[in-house]
């Protein structure tokens, strides 16, 4: 992108809540110029240890203990470094006062943090606290403090979770732009989800090679076990919410075409036009992540566990691991019994009992044929079966719904014609059986034209669904994904074509 076409209020557009987000870590960094050192001189790394006092502070809230003060933290500061630094019970009590006083001056204001404002091009200042009071016992003159809200976000940034929720946390903030009509705003949310898209993807290559170079044991493989289970379950999530920012965002634009917005603001409408083109892209890079994380949980995870097995039975010896052992170790009668028994036969013996001839016999009828269920073939006789006349009409039905979608653009793929289903209000057809015996013995019997399949009296079930093709061919090519609109049934996803003979 050239300089001149950048726009500059989009670089700048939220530069304040940047910078509150790094002025946070400033009262860490006041912490480590604090030169300190223990009885031996020993420098204290303070930076640290406030940190620390933070995430000790965290667990307290977590526990709801909210009386926790001075004490308390020297408490814990002296448990955590009683072998590290050389400090008595006053200077740990120092230490903890000067850390809190830190975060929290004396004065009781909030710290303060100046800096240039490069958006609205001025001098400013943030105001952010990290610990705030919370008890006051007046018997021992004693003061509790707790997390704040810039605590605690603090300490979340802080965490390996933060970065992997952040795409969940950008769905909810689009989600609201789009309420508000902040379209330019939710147009730059959905490229930095692209951005959170490329880093997953980047992540998950990179630990499908851990897998396989780091599996070396049970515990391993189940700690990478539950570490793609907890991914999957993420993505899952995700997936479904980007299923409803999708539906969230077509209704937004049918809703401004009914008010004319494309011919009174039509850069706005093209804004909406862009944003659904954009959330369809990221949408489909993520589901790519959703397939990714199942291949690493069925394929590359089994592998690397059969492959942890075999190593173990190529490194296990005889002689070396059982014979040497047997006789270099001098065991008694019993042990020796316990040792060898995995590796003898269990003792057979052969024999018939006379009465065998008074047990239940088995009755079984030889059949040239199995009989269970099994699809109904299109070129069967139709016969006076009112069902096979029912079906025959509903075949019809579906062919004509079918040929409806594919004049308007919406049935080049069979998940595009299920979408379509749900938009005109008629989603309990892929919800019958019928529907997907009838798209099987299409893809079965590619190409398809009037006039295929016809029997003696031309009566078959798909005789009056493929009058409608009239002088077309249907071709149907399966796809890559799987179709899963409803508990009971799947199919794979088809690419369909009509074109003339």
């Amino acid at each position: 992108m050239a300089v001149d076409k950048l726009e500059l209020a989009g670089v700048t557009d939220g530069y304040r809540e940047r910078i509150r987000r790094l002025a946070l870590f400033d009262p860490l960094f006041d912490l480590e110029r604090k030169r300190s050192t223990d009885l031996n001189g020993q420098p204290i790394d303070m930076k640290g240890l406030g940190l620390l006092a933070l995430l000790f502070f965290f667990e307290q809230k977590l526990m709801r203990q909210y009386k926790t003060g001075v004490k308390q933290l020297a408490s814990f500061l002296k448990k955590l470094t009683e072998n590290v630094y050389v400090l008595d019970d006053e200077m740990y009590e120092d230490l903890a006062r000067t850390i809190i006083q830190t975060f929290r001056p004396t004065t009781g204001k909030k710290r303060s943090y100046s800096f240039y404002d490069w958006e609205k091009r001025e001098e400013s200042a943030i105001e952010y606290s990290l610990l705030k009071a919370n008890d006051f016992d007046v018997k021992t003159n004693t003061q509790y403090y707790t997390l704040d809200e810039d605590g605690l976000e603090l300490v979340f940034a802080t965490k390996e979770f933060y970065s992997e929720f952040q795409l969940s946390i950008n769905q909810l903030m689009l989600r609201k732009q789009l309420e508000k009509g902040e379209f330019a705003a939710a147009l730059k949310q959905i490229n930095e989800m692209r951005i959170d898209v490329e880093t997953l993807e980047e992540r998950m290559t990179r630990l499908k090679h851990e897998i396989q170079r780091s599996i070396i044991s049970e515990e391993t493989f189940e700690r990478y076990k539950q570490l793609l289970d907890d991914i999957y379950s993420r993505l899952s999530r995700e997936d479904e919410e980007f299923k409803e920012l999708r539906e969230f965002v077509n209704e937004t634009r049918e809703r401004l075409y009914a008010r004319d917005v494309h011919q009174k603001e039509a850069k706005t409408y093209e804004l909406v036009l862009k944003i659904a083109r954009e959330l369809e892209s990221v949408h489909y890079a993520h589901s790519a992540l959703l397939d990714k994380a199942l291949s690493l949980k069925n394929t590359t995870l089994v592998t690397a566990q059969e492959s942890l097995y075999y190593t173990g039975l190529h490194s296990f010896n005889f002689d070396q691991d059982i014979v040497s052992y047997i006789v270099s170790t001098p065991l008694p009668l019993e042990a020796m019994k316990g040792v060898l028994h995995p590796f003898l036969k269990v003792e057979e013996n052969r024999f018939w009992s006379p009465l065998a001839i008074f047990a239940e016999q088995n009755i079984t009828e030889e059949r040239e044929e199995k009989v269970g269920p099994r699809f109904i073939e299109a070129d069967d006789a139709a016969g006076d079966d009112p069902y096979r006349t029912w079906l025959m009409a509903k075949y019809k039905e579906l062919m004509q719904l079918f040929l409806e979608a594919y004049q308007l653009g919406r049935a080049q793929t069979l998940s595009e014609f299920f979408s379509y289903l749900d938009d005109i209000g008629q989603s309990r057809l892929y919800e019958q059986r019928y529907f997907y015996d009838f798209w099987l013995i299409m893809h079965q019997r590619s190409p398809v034209q009037h006039g295929d399949m016809q029997g003696e009296e031309g009566n078959t079930l798909l005789g009056d669904a493929l009058v409608l093709l009239g002088g077309n061919v249907l071709d149907v090519q399966e796809g890559d994904r799987i179709i899963r609109k409803c508990e009971r049934f799947s199919i794979q996803d088809m690419m369909i074509t009509v074109r003339e003979q």
